[in-house]
């Protein structure tokens, strides 16, 4: 698959903007704060709703306008259709083909994006947070109903956190509700925590041979979830759901006393392994970079896998902060298979010889125009 081409409109700094787009890659260039990340955070959010920068939409509305709206042409295999996102204060409408979607799990996963930043080096060596956004993120982009079960599980997870602290300081005193609420949490958490341990096996089947090849086959990557509840078995809903009630049972006392949900996916963690070694707390930053990059480069084989092609992938400001081995090993695995968006200040330093005919756009101050060859 691929963007054909993409439209903004009162997107942060660009008033408007229409741009065609390369099959192959796509680089913006430019000096810094020009724009360049807007444009990739369009494309992302175009994608995914979201934008992987903040969670306030209201900051992707141009200053002093009621709205913003970013638009695109996709195309598949076998087909080609429009995608349109538009940002308000009143909240956001996504539109498939020109209808609207009822809900923004069923847009998903129209336009598949792996984003490559540099604060991407976070999932080794970042929070457990990060590692669950990461996580999140992917699968939702391949599985509808993992969103659908995501979005109902942070709502019963809010609802009974509050009903927890009612609890703990004497306004509430009724635990039926506590445990219809806890019923709903393991049923919705059961269904994440089963595709989570399928995609992490998935993630560590193409990304454990990436990081081989990438390390000259001196480093072994392993990749483990780590959950907060031990299922009998990871494969059964029924079962993991028994096993969360099971856990929510024996902690009741301690979450009364401290008025908080402590268990199920959102205290789950995922951890990298090399030569056995975690690599968060023993690995070098170089290791910590290979492994980051192994992850990235897998998630779009296994996207590919899933769904039968490529995803679009956004190198925002990433090369920069990858040696020449890394960064070639990079632009090879890519080259005429997906197609790319490359944001850098200078193509200085890049191995330009690996890249084919990239098609060069010049960002400045919310403009954006195709360079003269």
């Amino acid at each position: 698959m691929y963007l054909e081409k993409m439209s903004l409109l009162d997107y942060r700094n660009y008033a408007t903007c229409d741009v065609e787009f390369s099959k192959g890659v796509n680089v913006f260039l430019g000096e810094n704060a020009q724009g360049k990340t807007n444009l990739m955070e369009a494309i992302y959010v175009l994608a995914m709703t979201r934008s992987h920068r903040t969670s306030n939409d209201k900051e992707l509305i141009a200053w002093h306008k009621e709205f913003a709206k970013i638009s695109g042409r996709v195309q598949k295999k076998n087909t080609q259709f429009p995608l349109e996102i538009l940002l308000s204060s009143k909240g956001k409408k996504a539109k498939l083909n020109h209808l609207e979607q009822r809900k923004l799990s069923e847009y998903v996963g129209h336009l598949n994006v792996i984003l490559f930043a540099p604060e991407d080096l976070a999932i080794v060596k970042g929070s457990p947070s990060v590692r669950r956004r990461f996580i999140d993120m992917e699968i939702g982009q391949i599985s509808p109903i993992y969103l659908h079960h995501l979005a109902n599980y942070q709502h019963v997870l809010k609802q009974r956190n509050h009903y927890l602290k009612q609890l703990m300081i004497g306004k509430r005193d009724d635990h039926t509700f506590l445990e219809v609420l806890t019923e709903q949490l393991s049923t919705h958490g059961a269904h994440l925590l089963k595709e989570r341990m399928s995609f992490v096996k998935q993630l560590e089947k193409w990304a454990a041979p990436i990081h081989h090849e990438i390390t000259q086959a001196k480093e072994v990557l392993k990749i483990s979830y780590q959950p907060s509840v031990e299922a009998t078995n990871w494969e059964d809903v029924d079962q993991i759901f028994l096993d969360l009630m099971t856990q929510f049972e024996k902690g009741k006392k301690r979450e009364l006393d401290q008025g908080n949900t402590l268990y199920g996916p959102h205290r789950d963690d995922l951890l990298f392994f090399v030569n056995e070694q975690n690599v968060q707390t023993y690995g070098s930053q170089g290791q910590q970079r290979t492994t980051a990059l192994s992850i990235k480069l897998a998630e779009i084989e296994l996207i590919h896998d899933e769904v039968g092609e490529y995803p679009i992938l956004l190198l925002d400001d990433v090369l920069s902060e990858l040696d020449d081995e890394r960064q070639t090993h990079l632009l090879t695995a890519i080259q005429d298979k997906v197609q790319t968006f490359l944001t850098t200040t200078s193509l200085d330093g890049i191995k330009k010889h690996v890249l084919r005919q990239p098609r060069t756009f010049i960002v400045t101050n919310g403009c954006v125009e195709l360079e003269d060859k």
